[in-house]
C-alpha cells in the first residue's frame, strides 16, 4: 500500500513540475531548427517569423540550420529533442514527401511531432539562365522538349521543393531531362546565374530578386493564381498545364510530448507574428503572404500534412527516385 502511495506521489510530482514549467515557459532562448542551409528560401521564412515570435514569447528565438539528407537530419533532431518547447522545427513541403523519398526514414511525420501551425504558402517560378533562347513559356516548353538531351535542370537536392517541381514538370510534359542535384538552393542558383546549368524551378523567396534584377529569365509561376509581386508572369495552368500547382507551404512543429500549455504559447506567438506588419511586408517583398489566422493552427497543419503525403507519394513512386 505504501509503495502504491509513493508511486501516486511521484506521478503527482511529475504533473506538478510539468504544470509549473508550462506556466513559466519560456525562461531561456528557443532554438528553431531549419533543416536546410543558411541563406535559402526556408531559412529566410524562418528568420522572418522567428524575429517576430520572440516579441510575444519574451525570449530570443535562435534559428539553427541543421542541413543534410534533404531536410531529414534536422527534422530527426527535433523529433528526438527534449519535448520542453525549447526546440522547434520550421519545415516546408519536404515534411510530407520524406516518407515516400526515404526508405529508412528515422521519424514519422504524423506521429513524432506536434503541429503548431502553418506559416506561409510560397509559390515557385520556372526560370532559366539569362541567355536562354526562349522568350515566353510556349517557346520554353518547345525548346526543352526538342533539346532534352542537351539541357540540365538544377535542383537543391533530393526532396527539395525544386526537386519535386522538376519531377512533376517532367511527368506533366512527358519529357525526361538531365537533373543536377546540389547541396542547397544557393549553389544551384549560383550555377544558374553563371550559366553552368540551364533552368530550374524555385521558390519566389529565392527568385524574385533575381527576376526583377534581370539576372534570370522567368516563364511562369506554379501557383493557382498570379503572384502580385510578379504580375506579368503567367501561371502554369494559364500556359496549358491544367492542375499544375506546386506551393511550398511551411509549418512549425514541436516534438511529440510537448506540454499542451507550452504548445498553446507557441501557437499564440505564431499567430501574433503572422499579424505583424513587418512580417507581412517582408513576405510580400518575397512574393508571398502569411497564411490567414484560420490556417495558423495545429489542426490546419495536421490536415495539410496528411493530404500532401497522399498527394506526393504516387508522384515520387512513379518517378522511382528514392534514397536510403
Amino acid at each position: 500500500m505504501a509503495m502504491k502511495s509513493l508511486k501516486l506521489l511521484a506521478v503527482a510530482a511529475l504533473f506538478a513540475a510539468a504544470g509549473a514549467h508550462a506556466q513559466t515557459y519560456p525562461t531561456k532562448p528557443i532554438s528553431m531548427v531549419v533543416p536546410f542551409a543558411a541563406g535559402g528560401p526556408t531559412d529566410t521564412v524562418a528568420r522572418t517569423i522567428a524575429a517576430s515570435m520572440q516579441k510575444s514569447l519574451g525570449q530570443t528565438v535562435i534559428v539553427e540550420n541543421v542541413g543534410g539528407a534533404g531536410g531529414t537530419l534536422g527534422a530527426e533532431r527535433v523529433a528526438r529533442a527534449n519535448p520542453d518547447g525549447y526546440t522547434v522545427l520550421l519545415h516546408h513541403i519536404g515534411m510530407s514527401t520524406a516518407p515516400a523519398l526515404y526508405r529508412n526514414l528515422r521519424f514519422k511525420p504524423m506521429e513524432d511531432f506536434i503541429p503548431i501551425g502553418l506559416v506561409a504558402d510560397v509559390p515557385m517560378t520556372m526560370i532559366a539562365r539569362g541567355n536562354f533562347p526562349a522568350t515566353n513559356f510556349k517557346e520554353f516548353l518547345a525548346y526543352v522538349k526538342a533539346n532534352k538531351d542537351k539541357l540540365s535542370y538544377a535542383n537543391a537536392g533530393l526532396g527539395a521543393a525544386s526537386h519535386l517541381c522538376g519531377l512533376l514538370f517532367m511527368s506533366r510534359i512527358e519529357t525526361d531531362f538531365t537533373t543536377v542535384p546540389y547541396k542547397g538552393t544557393a549553389p544551384a542558383m549560383n550555377d544558374l546565374l553563371g550559366g553552368q546549368v540551364d533552368f530550374m524551378c524555385d521558390q519566389t523567396t529565392n527568385t524574385t530578386g533575381q527576376i526583377k534584377g534581370g539576372k534570370v529569365k522567368a516563364y511562369a509561376v506554379t501557383s493557382a493564381a498570379r503572384v502580385p509581386s510578379l504580375p506579368n508572369l503567367p501561371t502554369m495552368q494559364e500556359e496549358g498545364l491544367p492542375g499544375f500547382e506546386v506551393v511550398v507551404w511551411h509549418g512549425v512543429y514541436a516534438p511529440k510530448g510537448t506540454p499542451k500549455a507550452v504548445q498553446d504559447k507557441l501557437v499564440a506567438a505564431l499567430q501574433e507574428a503572422l499579424k505583424d506588419p513587418v512580417v507581412k511586408q517582408r513576405f510580400n517583398d518575397l512574393g508571398t503572404d502569411p497564411v490567414p489566422q484560420a490556417r495558423a493552427t495545429p489542426d490546419a497543419l495536421a490536415n495539410q500534412l496528411k493530404s500532401e503525403i497522399a498527394k506526393w507519394g504516387p508522384v515520387i513512386q512513379k518517378a522511382g527516385q528514392y534514397a536510403d
